[in-house]
């Protein structure tokens, strides 16, 4: 049994951190919200007021927050989980997708203070979260990540190792920007066949058997053609617009071609600038539509 500290109880966080306290393992929660956290206390978790108090005495320290803007707080804020006394060679684990030049730098101050630091954003959503089925898409020391492992477990059934630290990061913003590729083209897709006369259930129903599907094209096509953006939201209009700029800048970086890219971050962008980073990313069909 491990004592984890955990930073972060949103939809997908509070999966996790249900997950390792289901496994046996300690965990104490923080979140800027306290009441989002209020399930994880009722089965078990303790609260902490900041993330150096969840870090206090910690084998690890996982993070599943929104942005680089929340991992700073969290780690290197005012009573930010580094700022703690953390058990000897504990895990600094950061699953949020977040910028890569971010990463490298929080990877050197947890080095610092002498925690082994795993970067490891996640595929799957909120669903696959609390039934542990998330793949971990890990950079880290090899040695590291073997020594985490028996932690991570609980929260997946897949974990991929891309490299050093920095790698899973850099394949994760990859892999959502093409996501946000495809619901940008889906959304196309769906508006050109409204205005060819088409129906868009017969529409939506072929594509989902056809050589152009994919899991993103089945999920977004028949949420778009039902349009309940409102409920029942998996990924918000803001998060993808924050995935869609990161793989850009990623892309744009290592001189990568993203022109697919640039234009799903523009079509995000207004989503975002006409009021909607509330709704879901599938809102993105209506924008067309104006």
């Amino acid at each position: 049994m491990a004592k984890i500290g955990f930073l972060g109880a949103g939809r997908m966080g509070s999966g996790m951190a249900a997950r390792l306290l289901a496994a046996g393992h300690q965990v104490a929660v923080y979140n800027r919200s306290p009441a989002k956290a209020a399930e994880l206390v009722a089965a078990g978790a303790v609260s902490a007021a900041t993330p150096r108090a969840a870090a206090e005495g910690a084998d690890a320290i996982i993070a599943m927050v929104a942005d680089d803007a929340a991992s700073r707080a969290v780690w290197l804020g005012a009573d930010g989980a580094l700022s703690g006394a953390c058990a000897p060679g504990a895990f600094a684990i950061e699953c949020s997708t977040i910028s890569r030049p971010w990463v490298l730098q929080l990877a050197k101050q947890a080095a610092a203070q002498g925690l082994r630091y795993l970067d490891s954003p996640v595929t799957g959503l909120p669903a696959a979260a609390a039934a542990g089925e998330l793949t971990l898409l890990v950079g880290a020391d090899a040695d590291d990540l073997e020594s985490a492992r028996p932690l991570l477990e609980p929260l997946c059934a897949k974990i991929v190792r891309f490299g050093e630290v920095g790698a899973g990061t850099a394949y994760k913003l990859i892999q959502n920007l093409l996501g946000s590729i495809q619901i940008a083209a889906t959304a196309e897709a769906l508006r050109v066949a409204e205005l060819a006369g088409l129906d868009l259930t017969t529409v939506v129903d072929t594509l989902a058997h056809s050589v152009a599907a994919s899991p993103t094209v089945v999920r977004v096509g028949g949420l778009m053609r039902d349009g309940k953006h409102d409920r029942d939201i998996a990924f918000t209009a803001a998060l993808r617009r924050k995935d869609t700029r990161l793989g850009v800048e990623l892309a744009d970086a290592v001189d990568g071609p993203a022109a697919l890219g640039h234009a799903a971050r523009d079509l995000f962008d207004g989503l975002v600038a006409a009021g909607h980073g509330d709704l879901s990313e599938t809102k993105v069909f209506d924008l067309l539509r104006d």
